[in-house]
């Protein structure tokens, strides 16, 4: 009993409090936009408790076991892959094919291929960050790579595909990978874009892209409605917002997916300039207290672990709120903690965990 409570003692608590705050955030909005029932703020409530007691008892397994057992890892990797393959067969849900639908649960299995790359990345190039001279290692890593982007494309789900290439590119630039080398990937990329663009994409993913750079005064009923409400919903909340369940936008139903998608803008139309202040200065905190346990760590793999669980947080805070203010076309990303979603808040809390384990196990 003596070890459980030196255990929990040790565990870092302030970065759990900061990921509560953002929890109660959006527990407030999703109470804001539930009607009477508030069955989904009863599951998201469920689903950070689980998540929080998950995270606690992963933080008992030596994080060292995990970095030596390569099988382990691979297994974990293919087994993504198989989840991946088998959601293709299901039937789609909100346009995508990216679901395991249970009940009244749905289980996103391209979390799972997120946790694999991290784990995955940072044990190959914490034994090779000396070699990155060495292209084949580059090329090695973005063969793990293509396999789960590829499948996750196929749903077909561009943000998450963005991610896994974010994240990949994201633990190369941590290992120090060679200026010469970073720029032969961008012409790659561009290379393959444009592929992707005349080969790849559907009709309606280039009428996506297309409606965003140059929105016709029509468009705005059909692909640009949703971000044009969005910015509707932001501007009216003015600087302390109309309060809890008084959003025109976020409770008359204008604004698409607000539970999810679009609950930076709930948030700021119902709590103002003061609550989205609030809650990104949250996010900076967050951001800085990971960057800096990071750079407190001895072991590469912990190291490239921490930073590129940190690149997946702040790209997934960027996309959402970059969709949201219109700056990129509509990708559907969560916000993390904040948003309605189980996956999501497991996979988080599943990182968590190991990073804790970094703390606990030194």
């Amino acid at each position: 009993m003596e070890k459980i409570f030196w255990h929990l003692k040790k565990m870092d608590w302030f970065l759990v409090f900061l990921i509560f705050l953002l929890f109660l955030i959006g527990c407030i909005e999703i109470f804001s936009i539930s009607k009477e029932d508030f069955f989904d703020l009863k599951k998201q409530i469920i689903f950070f408790i689980l998540g929080f007691f998950l995270m606690i008892f992963i933080s008992f397994f030596d994080w060292r076991t995990l970095r030596e057992n390569s099988f382990l890892i691979l297994g974990i990797y293919f087994f993504s892959i198989i989840l991946l393959i088998l959601v293709l067969f299901f039937p789609e849900i909100r346009g995508r094919k990216g679901w395991f639908e249970i009940g009244f649960f749905s289980f996103d299995p391209a979390q799972i291929a997120k946790i694999s790359l991290l784990i995955l990345l940072s044990k190959y190039f914490s034994l090779r960050h000396k070699e990155l001279y060495d292209l084949k290692h580059i090329f090695i890593s973005g063969f793990f790579v293509f396999l789960p982007a590829f499948l996750i494309f196929k749903q077909p789900d561009f943000g998450f595909f963005s991610l896994i290439l974010f994240l990949w590119i994201s633990i190369l630039i941590f290992s120090g990978i060679k200026i010469r080398h970073f720029i032969l990937l961008i012409l790659i990329f561009s290379l393959l874009f444009g592929l992707f663009w005349q080969k790849i994409l559907k009709p309606y993913q280039k009428e996506r892209v297309l409606s965003f750079l140059k929105i016709k005064p029509e468009d705005h009923l059909k692909l640009g409605w949703s971000q044009r409400q969005a910015k509707i919903a932001i501007v009216s909340g003015g600087i302390f917002g109309k309060g809890i369940k008084q959003g025109f936008q976020t409770q008359s139903g204008f604004l698409p997916e607000a539970k999810t998608d679009f609950i930076f803008s709930a948030i700021g139309e119902e709590m103002g300039v003061l609550g989205i202040s609030f809650l990104l200065l949250l996010y900076l905190i967050l951001f800085w207290w990971l960057f800096k346990f990071s750079l407190s760590l001895e072991s590469n793999f912990a190291k490239l672990f921490s930073q590129g669980f940190l690149a997946i947080l702040f790209f997934e805070f960027f996309l959402h709120v970059a969709t949201n203010l219109s700056l990129i076309p509509v990708v559907g990303f969560y916000l993390p903690f904040v948003s309605y979603g189980g996956s999501e808040i497991f996979a988080n809390f599943i990182c968590i965990g190991i990073l804790q384990s970094f703390k606990t196990h030194t």
